[in-house]
């Protein structure tokens, strides 16, 4: 039955932002399965800036609106902020003056955007789900950003938003324990992973890939980090592997992507004088076929105390290219486990490795780099997994069907 639905997230299409983009592929499924689907998102830039879109367009079936706010950027936390700000007023009175829908679907960007849709709930009935790309404020009190009188507050608000939510989506089994933890019922947090397309990323022979010969890497083995250098990454191993190896003849470090971690990275690089390192802007959407295929070796990390509260969707684009990952981070977590069950890659965990962490990374770059066969079969092995897994028609079928079936079943057992 089609079901009249609003998606919530300050991203949308066609910002650069990952949730933006992710929202974008599942609206337009869903539009083509007969939805009304409607958006409601930013004017104002993942990075900063304004997007050159209209405030209002039907694009592939969705009708989608952007609401005018402030557009400062991710540089400061204040300017962060600002731009949540904004963004979460206009929603608010959205949600409390205009149409109502069978279901809105909140995302969680900016954080506690859930909060609008308890007050939604509890003022005027309207029905809501979060889509949960991530936790906040359990995020901001791991990385120790506020005080505990702040987080105990945000944490009681969140909750309400949590709690009184006809479904949570959650994005693997880590942040589904996180979320059972708030106090949500489990039969309403529900498994739906993230993806990438097959038609939009899929891998590329080393010498057929333009991006080599434009950036001079023709014959380097390229290590890379793809992708937003942010607080819930760890870089110290990165760093000293990079110090390590500055001179190899191969090994070439290229960072694409933006983060608050960039200027480190830099800097480091800078003062180490390290020549076989390289730092790129975000490439588009339609040039990560290139982007994630130049690389040989593909790093990905995660703090231990992120585990459940960040997912790195990253991992899913490395597999779609078909690359092996060296993931530098926690077993018990979504990526980690991914990795371990597709072989599709190395781990390394440093709460296992003790003080041996960097020695391992830097062991598992040079293994990798010396054995072509092996990155061969990792990336064999991560394109075989995504492909029966996490291609963007298995997952958005999966929404649909939930959407289509769970939901009011989900209705019924709570009336």
């Amino acid at each position: 039955m089609s079901k009249s639905l609003l998606f919530i997230n300050q991203h949308y299409h066609p910002d650069v932002a990952a949730t933006g983009q992710k929202l974008t592929d599942l609206a337009e499924y869903l539009a083509a399965r007969g939805h009304e689907v409607h958006v409601l998102c930013s004017r104002g830039k993942y990075l900063a800036g304004a997007l050159e879109a209209p405030a209002r367009e039907t694009r592939n079936g969705v009708h989608i609106r952007r609401a005018g706010a402030s557009s400062h950027g991710r540089s400061t936390h204040l300017r962060r902020l600002l731009d949540y700000a904004g963004f979460y007023l206009r929603v608010l009175a959205h949600l409390l003056f205009g149409r109502r829908y069978d279901e809105v679907i909140l995302l969680t960007t900016p954080p506690l955007l859930n909060v609008a849709g308890g007050l939604a709930h509890a003022l005027r009935g309207q029905s809501y789900g979060i889509w949960s790309m991530d936790l906040h404020p359990d995020a901001e009190e791991a990385l120790g950003m506020a005080p505990a009188p702040v987080t105990r507050l945000l944490h009681a608000l969140n909750n309400f938003g949590y709690r009184n939510a006809r479904f949570v989506a959650a994005l693997g089994p880590f942040m589904k324990a996180r979320i059972v933890a708030k106090g949500v019922a489990e039969e309403r947090v529900h498994l739906l992973p993230m993806w990438d397309r097959r038609d939009e990323i899929y891998p590329t022979p080393r010498e057929d890939n333009p991006l080599r010969d434009r950036l001079g890497l023709r014959d380097r083995c390229v290590v890379m980090y793809s992708g937003n250098a942010g607080l819930a990454h760890r870089f110290d191993e990165i760093m000293e592997a990079m110090l390590t190896l500055r001179d190899h003849p191969e090994l070439f470090f290229l960072f694409a992507g933006d983060g608050p971690r960039r200027r480190d990275l830099i800097a480091f690089a800078r003062r180490h004088d390290i020549a076989n390192f390289m730092y790129l802007d975000y490439v588009p959407r339609q040039e990560l076929v290139h982007s994630l295929g130049l690389a040989d070796i593909h790093l990905l990390t995660l703090r231990r105390e992120m585990a459940g509260i960040a997912v790195p969707c990253k991992l899913y684009g490395i597999m779609a290219a078909g690359r092996p990952t060296l993931m530098i981070g926690p077993e018990a977590s979504e990526p980690a486990q991914t990795i371990i069950d597709a072989r599709a890659g190395v781990v390394i965990d440093p709460d296992r490795a003790g003080g041996r962490a960097t020695d391992e990374v830097i062991q598992a770059l040079l293994a990798l780099a010396d054995r072509p066969d092996l990155r061969a079969l990792y990336g064999m092995r991560a394109r075989d997994a995504f492909l029966g897994e996490y291609d963007h028609e298995i997952i958005c079928q999966a929404w649909a069907d939930f959407i289509e079936d769970s939901i009011p079943e989900t209705i019924a057992a709570l009336t």
